[in-house]
């Protein structure tokens, strides 16, 4: 079974950047993010109409890649977590983590007996159909598996510790968006209690020895995070940056085409 650069890199203290992916599940994708030099696609199920067998495909596509696949599943619940993670997923985000409980159900979902809960299914995708030892297949998974919890609300931002301390628990992952509307200051990120909360979550992560990571909407957003102390970090929105290049590129062409029509 192959082995997550991606949770050893981040458990040495390191960083990694890669992409955000919600819209474009074309067979080339993964090889476009290795070429731009992403280490990890983080495929978004809570958002978008991403199905099982879709994401299936590309996680086969990244296999033989230098890059992890990873999914954000729609809500904790065990259906979503175990299936992500059977059909290839080198890890699991789960949206709207608010309590130690919801921590440890994650965590359990992710794991087998006896540390966890995840059924057994093994010669599938996420152990490339091979066959061997099934206890150090259970091992490999258990280890590579990362773990990563949403905080995005008012109520996960007061058990931050809590969460934060749960054993198996790999990355705390900063929702800015819903974390703004439910402290009832959307789109507010300037707001000194949003700041507030972005350093306690870093500060949280370094007290339990967590990442902290987030998903940058651009490249000034990339630098100021990084700064911050966000070490796995996610360049999105992919739909927008195609929006973006062509629409550079469409004005470009206007401006070039209102020259030569001048007289």
């Amino acid at each position: 079974m192959r082995t997550n650069p991606l949770k050893h890199k981040l458990r040495s203290g390191q960083r990694a950047f890669g992409a955000m992916v919600f819209e474009f599940m074309s067979p080339g994708l993964p090889q476009l993010l290795v070429n731009a030099g992403a280490e990890f696609a983080m495929y978004c199920m809570e958002h978008t109409g991403l199905d099982f067998e879709t994401l299936k495909t590309q996680f086969a596509l990244c296999r033989g890649l230098p890059i992890v696949p990873l999914v954000r599943v729609p809500f904790g619940d065990y259906h979503f977590i175990a299936r992500a993670l059977d059909i290839g997923a080198m890890g699991v985000m789960v949206p709207m983590v608010e309590t130690r409980a919801q921590a440890e159900q994650l965590v359990a979902c992710t794991q087998y007996p006896p540390h966890g809960r995840r059924g057994a299914a093994f010669g599938f995708a996420h152990d490339d159909y091979a066959g061997g030892d099934i206890a150090e297949k259970i091992r490999i998974a258990n280890a590579r598996t990362l773990v990563i919890a949403m905080i995005e609300t008012a109520r996960g931002l007061d058990n931050l510790d809590d969460i934060a301390a749960v054993p198996g628990l790999d990355v705390l992952w900063l929702g800015h968006f819903d974390l703004t509307n439910f402290l009832g200051i959307p789109g507010q990120f300037d707001h000194p209690r949003y700041v507030d909360a972005v350093e306690r979550i870093v500060a949280a992560c370094r007290r339990h020895h967590l990442t902290p990571a987030f998903m940058a909407a651009d490249e000034e957003w990339g630098r100021q995070y990084v700064a911050k102390g966000f070490r796995l970090i996610a360049a999105g929105l992919e739909q927008l940056m195609l929006q973006n290049a062509m629409k550079r590129q469409i004005d470009a062409l206007h401006q070039a085409a209102a020259s030569e029509d001048k007289p």
